[in-house]
This record gives structure tokens, C-alpha cells and sequence, in this order.
């Protein structure tokens, strides 16, 4: 089958059309035909090199992509599933995953024509959403999903989240307002419009002074902060004392995030493979974008063979809503 994948780490010259081994369904396994894929940071940072010592020894070629859209072509023999042959799914795949003796194995990821997975890690794509718009779900639903979970808010909390006119914020702003938060967003002045329609109550200037921004509104800092955009540890200012800060995507502040203890600020790291193959979780996305909840945002379609195009459209910024691979 083809595949866009990498023998070497490096920049987005490295990803190359490759033929792996047709995979099938074994016991309790889903194959789907893969017609969608969504391009993630995780694939940029797994290209790039980031995770190469931790790979070590562990045989590529690599195929990145956490995120596929398509149809079940094969159910392999007691699969527990509703689903059938024909079915239009999507899934969230972990294409580096940890072995029982504390190793990784290459998994692989969605940059491909075929994926194989248990049955329990593959879902119905909401009705009347495209496999490429459904592709853009997953990973970025669930990872908003498992924020949410774990802040516990209850509703009228109020919930900043930085970095909201991103795909991932963008998700989060529309599930904590639709779950009763009072979402307070950034967003510079091209997206406000955006912003505001995805369900924030309050808009702040993106950038530098934001943490002002939320204290002009809230002169004893928010409930919690959601962090998307890599702002840091200044971003415990505009939190109230005992609230929380989440963590979506990690910045190296090494000791850093430990002064929040002396104002009883929590600080949360959700991790979405702790959601991998949680039957219930995924289709509670399917739910929230079939009740237009959650509206996939596709920045552009490209065929999977222009995927070094599409990691140099993500690396120079800008892009709203998710690059998508064609298969």
C-alpha cells in the first residue's frame, strides 16, 4: 500500500511516498480504507527528530499522522463493534506507542491507504461531515475532551483559553461554552470574528499583554487557564488563587510551573493517549459535531503526495483550521 513516511529525520523534504505491506484485520480488529488524513504538530515534531533519542533502535520507516477519516472495508473475526463493511468512521491513532517492557514500538500512523487498529479505537464520522472535515476531529476532540474532564469546571466557571483561534482552541472554546463556561479567548484582530462565533464571551488582544487583557475583566484571575499556545508560566497572573492551569502543549520551563504551589494554583498536563481507544470518548465527539457543537475547521485539502508542502504551509504559521491528506 502506499504511504507518506521518513528513513531519516530532518524537514519536510524527508517525507516520501513509500510501499509498506498491505496490513488486514486480525481477531478483534477494524481495517478502514484511509481517505483522509489530518496533518498535527505531533506529525511535525515526529518528522523533525524531537522524539529520535527516544526511538532509538526502533525500526522506521516512520509514518506520522494521529488522525484518519474513511470507510471499514474489512471486520476482523470477534470484533466487538455495531459498525459494518461500508461504514464511514474515524479514528485517532498513536503511531509511536509503549510496549509492556517499557520500550516504544512503531505503530504507525494515518499517512497511509490502510490502518488497522482494535475495534474499540474506531468510531462513526458524524453524519453529513466530509472524511476530510471528520479527519480533523480526533486527536484535536479528544485532547480538548480530556481538558475539560479533568478541569471538572462547574458551569458559569470561567475558562481562559490562549491560543483560541487554533484548531485545538478553537475546539476548546466551543465545548467549554456549550458545557456552560464563561470562555474568555484571545485572538488577534483578524480572528476576533472567528473567536466569538466559536462561542468566547470576552475577547482579549492576543500577545504579550493578554494576561492584562484577562484582569481587566477579571481583577482576581479566572477559574483556569488553558494554555495552547506555548505562553508560559506568566499566564499564573491571571489565575485566581486555588485555580488551575492547564498545560495542552508543554513548554520547557523547568521548575517553573512549581510557584503556582504557593498560591494553591493546580497545574494540569492532559495527555491524550490516555484516551486512545476510549470507544466512549470518540463518539462523544461524533455527538457534539453532529449536534454542531464542534464544527471541523479544513484549512486546505492537499493529495497525501504534496505532504511536504503541507509541513512547510503548518511551520510558517498563520494556518487556520486543519491541512489535510488525501488518500
Amino acid at each position: 500500500m502506499r504511504a507518506v513516511g521518513l528513513h531519516e529525520f530532518g524537514g519536510p523534504e524527508v517525507l516520501r511516498v513509500i510501499e509498506l505491506p498491505e496490513p488486514h484485520a486480525g481477531p478483534g480488529e477494524v481495517r478502514v480504507r484511509v481517505h483522509a488524513a489530518a496533518v498535527n504538530p505531533s506529525d511535525t515534531l515526529l518528522r523533525s527528530g524531537v522524539h529520535a533519542s527516544a526511538l532509538a533502535g526502533v525500526p522506521g520507516p516512520y509514518v506520522p499522522g494521529m488522525d484518519v477519516a474513511g470507510v471499514v472495508d474489512e471486520i476482523g473475526p470477534g470484533a466487538v463493534t455495531d459498525l459494518s463493511v461500508g461504514d464511514r468512521v474515524m479514528a485517532m491513532l498513536l503511531p509511536v506507542t509503549p510496549t509492556p517492557d517499557g520500550t516504544l514500538e512503531n505503530s504507525g500512523g494515518g499517512y497511509v491507504e490502510y490502518v488497522v487498529r482494535p475495534a474499540r479505537w474506531v468510531v462513526r464520522a458524524p453524519a453529513g461531515v466530509s472524511h476530510e472535515a471528520a479527519a480533523t476531529l480526533p486527536m484535536n476532540g479528544l485532547t480538548a475532551l480530556l481538558a475539560l474532564d479533568q478541569l471538572a469546571l462547574a458551569p458559569g466557571s470561567t475558562l481562559a483559553v490562549i491560543g483560541a483561534a487554533g484548531t485545538l482552541g478553537g475546539y476548546l472554546v466551543q465545548m467549554a461554552s456549550n458545557a456552560g463556561l464563561t470562555v474568555v479567548a484571545d485572538a488577534a484582530p483578524a480572528d476576533e470574528a472567528l473567536v466569538r462565533e466559536s462561542g468566547a464571551a470576552i475577547v482579549v488582544a492576543r500577545g504579550p499583554d493578554v494576561v492584562n487583557g484577562i484582569r481587566a475583566h477579571f481583577p482576581d484571575g479566572v477559574d483556569a487557564i488553558a494554555d495552547v499556545a506555548l505562553f508560559g508560566t506568566a499566564l499564573f497572573d491571571a489565575v485566581r488563587d486555588g485555580g488551575i492551569l492547564v498545560r495542552i502543549r508543554q513548554a520547557d520551563e523547568p521548575g517553573g510551573y512549581e510557584a503556582a504551589s504557593t498560591r494553591g494554583i493546580r497545574v494540569l498536563t492532559p495527555f491524550v493517549p490516555e484516551y486512545a481507544g476510549r470507544t466512549d470518548k470518540l463518539d462523544e465527539i461524533r455527538r457534539l459535531a453532529e449536534a454542531g457543537v464542534l464544527v471541523p475547521r479544513v484549512a486546505k485539502i492537499l493529495p497525501a503526495v504534496e505532504a511536504p508542502d503541507a509541513h512547510r504551509r503548518f511551520a510558517a504559521g498563520g494556518v487556520r483550521g486543519r491541512l489535510v491528506l488525501t488518500f
